[in-house]
Parts: structure tokens; C-alpha cells; sequence
């Protein structure tokens, strides 16, 4: 088995972060740092990441949690500022997050230790619909619309066509929803920013055919069997 699908598996992170754990030299086979991605990993091989010994998981937990603004999108924060991980209950198996949201956006937060499901929904090639509400400065017009819709350029980069709705107009702001595929770092909010609307408030409602629905922020709860099967469809 190739080494970052052994990481995968073992329920430590996606292929993708996978290969760059091994890229920074922070996987041992067998007591040697192994640095060829297409290393291929034996049944008796002992494999660690920083220097913690891992194997492949046996039981895949699926949580979702509607993540409230304050909190970081990692692992641990060199900051010492909360991270989601707080927020997680004592589960059999170690999770993580599948991609992130930022600080101070809420909404819906996949967890789980299934590293190809992680891959696959976070991969920009599976195309997966991510819903968000957002709440943002001015009053937002239809021609400002499908200017977002086609695509806009943030630092040299085009932004893929997406979908937009136009909710409610307030006396100085707009209420909206959007759907992306992509995950680009603070991307809906610098969308926004090119067509100088900043975004005052964002929340994730939907990965897929995954809703967030009346979920009260900050809690979590595990995936039903009918929900991890949508969610592996979509991806």
C-alpha cells in the first residue's frame, strides 16, 4: 500500500497532507525517514508519523458539528487560541476536520478519521456543492450577482462560476446564499470584497446533500448510515 494511503487509513489526515508529512521528513518505515511518496509500505512495516507509532484504522467514525464563530479549524494552535477539537466529545477513534473554516465563520464541519473520504470531498477535482448563508454590506444587485457567478479574480486567480441567491434586502445590507465547489482560502469573503460588498457574517449550511438544518452552534453528532452513504456519493 502507497505510504500516504496507509497515513489516509490510519485515520492521521488526508493523501494529500499525507504526502507532505512525508515531503518534511516526518515519516519513519521501519526506524528510516522515508521521503519517496510512492513509497510502498509491507504488512509488517512499522509505520510512524512524529516519532508516534500508527496503524490502519478498524472503525470509521463520522461526526458533523455546527461550528460557532472564536474557534480555529486545527488540530492544536500555536496561539493558544480554541480550536474545534475542544468542541469534539470523547469518540473511540481519533478525528479531524475535513477542511476548514475560518475563525469566524460558522456552519456545518465534517469530522472524521476516513482519509478517503477526507481526500475525496476536499479534492477540487469531485466537485463537491458547499451551501453557505452570508449576510453582507450594501445592497447587492443582479448584475453584481453575475459577475460573482462567473467568476472573479482574486490575486491572479479566477474563481470558478458558482450560484447565487439573493435573499432579503435590509436598509444597508443583504442577506444571500451561495454555492461553491471550491475552498479557497477566505474565498467567499474576498469574492465579496472585490465588488466592494464585504461579508459581515457567513455560515456553512450544507456540504452536498448534508444540511446543517436546526443544529444549535456547537454541537456535534455522528452521521447516520443513510448520511455517510450521500456523503460517499457526493464525493
Amino acid at each position: 500500500m502507497r505510504i500516504n494511503k496507509y497515513i489516509a487509513k490510519s485515520g492521521i489526515t488526508s493523501r494529500r497532507k499525507a504526502d507532505e508529512l512525508v515531503e518534511n521528513g516526518r515519516v519513519k518505515v521501519n526506524g528510516e525517514i522515508i521521503k519517496k511518496l510512492g513509497y510502498d509500505v509491507q504488512e509488517d512495516d512499522l509505520v510512524e508519523v512524529d516519532e508516534e507509532k500508527i496503524s490502519l484504522q478498524k472503525k470509521y467514525i463520522y461526526l458533523i458539528m455546527n461550528k460557532p464563530t472564536g474557534f480555529v479549524t486545527t488540530m492544536s494552535d500555536e496561539y493558544e487560541r480554541p480550536t474545534v477539537m475542544d468542541l469534539i466529545p470523547d469518540v473511540e477513534e481519533r478525528v479531524y476536520p475535513v477542511g476548514r473554516l475560518d475563525m469566524n465563520t460558522s456552519g456545518l464541519l465534517i469530522f472524521t478519521n476516513d482519509g478517503e473520504l477526507a481526500n475525496n470531498l476536499t479534492h477540487p477535482s469531485t466537485h463537491v456543492n458547499k451551501k453557505y448563508k452570508l449576510l453582507c454590506n450594501g445592497i447587492l444587485n443582479r448584475n453584481e450577482v453575475k459577475i460573482l457567478e462567473k467568476g472573479v479574480n482574486i490575486d491572479g486567480y479566477k474563481t470558478s462560476p458558482c450560484d447565487i441567491k439573493i435573499i432579503k434586502h435590509f436598509k444597508a445590507s443583504t442577506m444571500a446564499e451561495i454555492i461553491i465547489h471550491e475552498g479557497k482560502k477566505r474565498q467567499i469573503r474576498r469574492m465579496f470584497e472585490t465588488i466592494g460588498h464585504p461579508v459581515q457574517k457567513l455560515e456553512r449550511i450544507a456540504i452536498g446533500d448534508i444540511k446543517i438544518g436546526h443544529m444549535k452552534q456547537g454541537l456535534v453528532r455522528k452521521l447516520s448510515d443513510e448520511e455517510v452513504r450521500k456523503l460517499k456519493e457526493n464525493a
